[in-house]
């Protein structure tokens, strides 16, 4: 049986369930909660960033100060370490050897990576395979690359002068010579350029298509879409790889001391070499650390120098020319 409700009478509507209000939290505390949360995930990597990167930077700071040598008891000398240093010869000659291989070694490998990449590019089937093949350097350890390159540098029963004498060229001393173990080195930094070519790969394939196809269109050949509109567009990468080629170039450690062990009469003497000679080998802590001390300034010069210069030469959006 139903009943019915008698017009224009509304019928009684039933009160909202009350239950216990849902606290609100305010924006506030919201993104005070999120900033806590925050430096509780970041802690470990901050704590391993202290204790192993700034903590040891202070420490050789301090080290670079004082007379100490391993199984001694340190002295404190002041800039005595830096002015001994700056008399040392065979600083100099480090620091030279070491500039002179960056210079030999990064622009060559800057060219050779975007030229492989440029190749790739235009690959259209089997760029995975060429991606794992061209990169394959890079995973070599370097004790075993550079034992790989003692082989091939070998004078008599190498493969590099077997290939001259085969096609009738003189042959090279290589690493034994004093005028040829630099460029020999920066040849077998060249050979690690993966890391860059498929950097540059990726740059490649940013670049605006409807540029290069109006250039082709307006007849453009091939070297005059590169340098117009390639390179400008991929500026900003080529500085990212000059600078992190330049910084790893003036580390350079491996090769100097797996193949040449910094001969033929210093030749290749490097720098990171040459501290590693003064702290491991003769012991002279205070004088190793004071070296790195310089590096780290010559790092610095060479970035810094490397930025100034690019407002003339990187393409950024909106710079002005």
């Amino acid at each position: 049986m139903t009943t019915s409700t008698p017009l224009g009478v509304t019928p009684p509507v039933a009160p909202p369930r009350r239950g216990r209000p849902r606290p609100r939290r305010s924006t506030g505390a919201l993104a005070r909660q999120q900033t806590r949360w925050g430096w509780i995930f970041a802690a470990p990597a901050v704590a391993g960033f202290v204790v192993f990167t700034v903590g040891p930077m202070i420490a050789s700071l301090v080290i670079g100060l004082t007379d100490w040598s391993i199984g001694g008891a340190p002295q404190f000398v002041g800039a005595d370490n830096y002015r001994a240093i700056l008399d040392d010869p065979r600083f100099l000659a480090s620091l030279k050897a070491t500039l002179l291989y960056a210079l030999l070694a990064v622009p060559g490998t800057v060219v050779v990576a975007f030229g492989v990449a440029a190749l790739m590019n235009q690959v259209q089937r089997g760029r995975g395979f060429f991606r794992t093949v061209f990169y394959l350097p890079v995973l070599v350890p370097p004790v075993a690359s550079a034992v790989l390159w003692l082989w091939l540098f070998d004078p008599t029963a190498g493969l590099l002068n077997s290939a001259l004498r085969l096609v009738g060229l003189p042959q090279s001393q290589w690493i034994y010579g004093e005028s040829t173990a630099l460029p020999s080195i920066a040849l077998v930094a060249v050979w690690g350029f993966g890391n860059m070519a498929l950097v540059f790969l990726a740059a490649l394939q940013g670049v605006p298509r409807e540029l290069v196809e109006a250039a082709q269109m307006d007849g453009a050949g091939t070297l005059r879409r590169t340098w117009h509109i390639t390179l400008p567009q991929i500026s900003p990468i080529i500085l990212f790889n000059f600078v992190t080629g330049m910084i790893a170039a003036v580390q350079n450690f491996d090769s100097a001391y797996v193949i040449t062990n910094g001969g033929p009469n210093d030749a290749t003497l490097f720098y990171v070499f040459y501290l590693y000679t003064k702290a491991f080998g003769e012991g002279q802590l205070g004088y190793a650390s004071a070296m790195a001390w310089i590096l780290f300034v010559v790092i610095v010069v060479v970035t810094a120098v490397l930025f100034r210069t690019a407002r003339y030469w990187v393409h950024t959006e909106g710079s002005k020319r």
